[in-house]
């Protein structure tokens, strides 16, 4: 456990978020690991199934994963508050909700599957790969969510690097099992999502085992495990804005794919790819908006205003540093990435081009995201979900459609900078206001 609330800003949130980037780097690393072996294995056919069933996962998680990050905010106040009962009681809590919604959304989800790709207008020779890929990861979406909550709840509490330890053992143990199930068993598309739902189950069960063991806050035991009816009020009332933000953004980035269908496959796994190698690119802003997330909720719990501020400014003068390497590296060598993953020639000038006018305007991403973990930590979480629902369906989507007329998919991937943009200029404006202030839950009174 780490205490945020003393200590040099910068270097507290340097160190803080450095194993939760080297941990994102590491999930990153194995879905890519998935794209690769899928795309030069089984081809350009299977690889676009996968891309196509990427937003529709998220769609049907989003709401859980922004709810689960409102009991992140509850748990960093109440540590930087030294209550430590209300942590444990927040925990448990946390928990047995998304336990419960995880389930209900995995049966909704494999339900839904196939009319979900018919109503985005899939091409019909990916259909079947697309809904096989689908069912199987919603599938065990429940062993997911075990782990990234035990992830969150142990950096509300301070502690980053415990998870990486846990997130590598499960990334060595997907890229064995992909290289199994695809190239030695020949179970297709199917391996590869077999592959990463056991990997994150076996994270899961390794983690509730050891913090069992060995955490004086964090245990999966029954007798420890209760619900909290407060506080559940409470996460969902901080959280909901955020699952709200992260469903619009689903929903937009599934009517942004459905644009995308309509250009056929090559666009489609260009598209794919140009999203993984993104995924890695933006690992430094996540990484450091989390960070800086919990370093505000624990300040804020601790009445520090003024260190706030300096957190915020250090943390976007060294998410951008890492922005302009990344930047520099990707446009350099924008063409083999792509080659990497597939080698037809059409899907790799579609995804180079992408890359290309994508990857200059990355500094409005980094810089929005590290904004938006500011406001959540603070628990102004209203404020992130209104901007990214104005710039992803008032910017974004009708842009796409509007440019992909005259200009085919380089009018999609234009939309996309000009978006960042809009979501940025929003969350700088409302900082200034100084509204922010004042939103902690540790003057709440809790019912026992």
């Amino acid at each position: 456990m780490k205490n945020l609330t003393i200590g040099k800003e910068s270097g507290l949130i340097f160190r803080f978020a450095l194993p939760m980037l080297l941990g994102n780097v590491f999930q990153q690393f194995y879905q890519v690991v998935d794209t690769i072996i899928v795309g030069n294995v089984l081809g350009k056919d299977a690889l676009a199934s996968i891309g196509a069933s990427f937003p529709i996962i998220f769609a049907l998680i989003a709401l859980i994963i922004g709810i689960g990050s409102g009991f992140g905010t509850i748990i960093s106040q109440y540590f930087g508050a030294k209550q430590i009962d209300k942590v444990k009681l927040t925990i448990s809590t946390m928990f047995i909700s998304l336990s419960i919604v995880s389930i209900v959304m995995s049966v909704i989800g494999i339900s839904l599957s196939k009319h979900i790709f018919r109503m985005l207008q899939l091409p019909d020779e990916l259909m079947h790969d697309a809904t096989v890929y689908l069912n199987i990861y919603l599938g065990g979406i429940i062993a997911m969510f075990g782990y990234n909550g035990t992830s969150a709840v142990l950096r509300g509490l301070g502690d980053s690097k415990t998870p990486l330890y846990f997130l590598i053992i499960s990334t060595i143990v997907n890229v064995l099992l992909d290289l199994l199930f695809i190239m030695v068993f020949h179970w297709g598309i199917a391996g590869a999502a077999w592959a990463t739902i056991i990997a994150q189950a076996g994270a899961f069960i390794t983690a509730a085992i050891y913090l069992n063991k060995t955490h004086a806050i964090i245990s999966f035991k029954k007798a420890t495990m209760i619900f909290n009816y407060t506080i559940f009020k409470q996460g969902v009332r901080i959280g909901l804005p955020s699952g709200l933000q992260q469903t619009f953004v689903a929903l937009g980035m599934m009517a942004l794919m459905g644009i995308v269908n309509t250009f056929g496959t090559d666009v489609i796994a260009a598209y794919s790819i140009g999203g993984r190698i993104d995924s890695f690119a933006v690992l430094p802003a996540m990484a450091f908006s989390a960070a800086l997330a919990t370093f505000t909720g624990q300040n804020l719990g601790a009445g520090e205003n003024e260190r706030i501020k300096k957190g915020l400014k250090s943390t976007a003068i060294m998410a951008s540093t890492f922005c302009a390497v990344i930047t520099l590296s990707i446009i350099t060598f924008r063409v083999p990435l792509v080659r990497a993953f597939n080698s037809d020639p059409e899907v790799i000038r579609i995804g180079a081009e992408y890359l290309t006018i994508v990857n200059i305007f990355y500094i409005f991403f980094v810089l929005m995201f590290v904004m938006y973990g500011f406001l959540r930590g603070a628990g102004a979480t209203l404020i992130p979900m209104f901007l990214s629902v104005l710039s992803l369906w008032l910017i974004r989507v009708p842009l796409a459609w509007f440019l992909s007329k005259p200009y085919g998919e380089t009018g999609i991937w234009w939309s996309i900078p000009i978006a960042w943009a809009t979501g940025l200029l929003g969350a700088y404006v409302y900082y200034l206001t100084g509204k922010w202030k004042g939103k902690a839950v540790t003057q709440q009174k809790v019912k026992y």
